[in-house]
Order: structure tokens, then sequence, then C-alpha cells
């Protein structure tokens, strides 16, 4: 076969914009790889949808075979994307970390459309006062308050969150995210710290104050790096432990 060539793409494509925008000595596979990516960002494929065969995409791109599939292979890589033996490739799906939560009840104490306070615009990339979304939950074992978070999101995303449709759904907050309002959580950071439960902290953990906990301080990001979910949570570790698997 012969060598794959330079994409070329109608100038007012977004093809070739992706492609204009990246630097000329980029691979031939990462210019597919962002060109796949900028589709799953505009929703061309849904998470949990399969995306067409590598053979159908290296027609469409007018590249080999093998192009495409190590962009996919990256994609993989990268979570974007997971190959099932036998059915194809599909979008990747972030369900909340279930192993996190297992056998835990969920108690939503409020939600409620504010403006941003300054260090959560700063973590969110808005200016300080933009609207956001503020959610405070318990997370409970049994019947014993085991995590008190509190969760940020911009609001211009996501218009319409209320207390009420939240206790109307039934699945993982995140597969909310994905299916009502098209966010989609790529990848995260987390800062952890031991720190003492204060007053109004204590009595919503039943815990006496002082008593220590677990800080943890996630920032999650959507295509093109983009914060999009602020959560500090607190963790009263006394009797369970924080566990994470971090892809």
């Amino acid at each position: 076969m012969a060598a794959d060539l330079p994409l070329s793409t109608p100038a007012d494509s977004p093809e070739a914009a992706s492609a204009a925008a990246g630097p000329s000595f980029s691979p031939l596979y990462r210019q597919i790889k962002d060109l796949i990516t900028r589709e799953l960002q505009s929703g061309v494929w849904k998470p949990g949808e399969a995306i067409p065969s590598e053979l159908d995409l290296a027609a469409r791109f007018k590249v080999s075979q093998g192009t495409v599939r190590k962009a996919v292979d990256e994609l993989a890589a990268d979570n974007l994307l997971v190959r099932r033996q036998g059915k194809g490739t599909f979008v990747a799906t972030h369900a909340e970390q279930q192993i996190q939560y297992r056998g835990m009840a969920r108690r939503l104490l409020d939600c409620r459309r504010t403006r941003a306070p300054a260090d959560v615009a700063r973590m969110l990339e808005c200016k300080s006062g933009d609207a956001v979304v503020q959610l405070r939950r318990l997370l409970l074992k049994e019947t014993r308050p085991v995590v008190l978070d509190e969760i940020w999101l911009p609001g211009g995303l996501f218009k319409g969150l209320s207390a009420e449709r939240l206790a109307d759904y039934k699945g993982p907050m995140y597969g909310m995210f994905e299916t009502e309002f098209g966010v989609r959580m790529i990848r995260a950071e987390e800062k952890i710290r031991a720190v003492a439960a204060d007053a109004a902290t204590a009595e919503l953990l039943a815990v006496p104050p002082g008593t220590p906990l677990l800080s943890v301080e996630r920032l999650s990001f959507t295509y093109g790096d983009k914060p999009v979910e602020l959560r500090r949570g607190l963790y009263n570790t006394a009797h369970h432990f924080y566990r994470n698997e971090l892809n």
C-alpha cells in the first residue's frame, strides 16, 4: 500500500481546522487522533456508542488502516475509547467510581445556583461571580455518614440541574452528566491531606469536633483539558478507607 499522504480536506471543514491547528511536524496518526477526538467532543458518537470500524475510518480520512489503528490505540490508552473483542470499539463511559462508593447510600443536602467564589472560579477557570451550581451531599454506609461531598459545577454547562432532577436520576452522577448534559469527565487531579473536623462538619458526619478527617479535592476535566467539576470531599476513615482506581 502506498504511504499515507498529509490530510487534504476542504479549507472550511472541521477536519481542516483541526489539522491546521497542530504543528506541521505532527505525525499523521496524531492528526487522525485529533480528528477523532474532535468528533467525540462534538458529540458525533455518544458515550457507550460504537464508532465506525478502522476500515471505514481509514476510508473516511483517506489514510491507511494501520494509521487509524495507531490513533485508536492511543485513544484507548487515554481511556477515551474501549475495544471489545469481537464487538468493535466504543466510546468510553466514565461512571462514578463504583468501587469507591460501593454499598453507600446518597443523601442530597442541597443543590443551588449561586455565584462562584474567587477560589472556585480560579479552579474552574471562570470569572469570580459567574454562575455555578453547588451541591452538597452525604454518603452513608448503612446509617453511618462517611463522606461529606461539596461539588461545584459551571452554571453554563449544567443549566436545569436541580435537586428534583438529581433525585429522579437513579444512576451514578457522572452518568447523568454524560447523558443529560453532554459533559464527560476525561481525567482528574486529586489533592489529599489530613484535616480536623469543624463544628458544622462534625455534626453532619456524627463525629466529635476536631476528629481527624481525610480531605480529598478533585478537579475533573473534559475534552481540551477544560475543568468542569470541583469536588471537595471530607472522609471519616475511622471504619473505612479511601480507595480510588486511577486511569
